[in-house]
């Protein structure tokens, strides 16, 4: 339970600080979002930080949680998209997201037993 609520509030963590460095938007966000090639400014910046700041709420709130994880693998999902099309190197970029995603759903799947024994059918709730 506790090693589920710790990789949850590390997930959490850094999904909120890249929710304000978009919100805000730091100009490392901005160089960063020109070379994916998202060429929306500010605008888009915040879109994407509003967007991820409810997915991340969502995922911090128990009885949210579940769909708060699935939208934040989509988000993320998108991440890794646009490092993969440009050919980012793998470990370092293209499967970051991949990073995040597993420690959001290995927290969400510790901590909540109905949901383990849901994905996991051998698994004991």
């Amino acid at each position: 339970m506790w090693a589920g609520r710790a990789l949850s509030v590390l997930a959490i963590a850094f999904l909120l600080l890249d929710a304000a460095m978009k919100l805000v938007p730091a100009a490392p966000v901005m160089e960063a979002m020109k070379d994916l090639g998202f060429n929306g400014g500010v605008a888009l910046a915040r879109g994407l930080g509003m967007l991820l700041l409810f997915c991340t709420l969502l995922y911090a709130h128990p009885r949210t949680a579940a769909i708060g994880a699935v939208l934040l693998t989509g988000y993320l999902g998108g991440a890794i998209a646009a490092h993969l099309r440009l050919g980012n190197p793998l470990f370092s970029h293209v499967l970051f997201g991949l990073y995040v995603g597993l420690f959001v759903w290995g927290g969400l799947l510790i901590r909540n037993p109905q949901l383990r024994a849901l994905l996991l059918p051998g698994a004991q709730p």
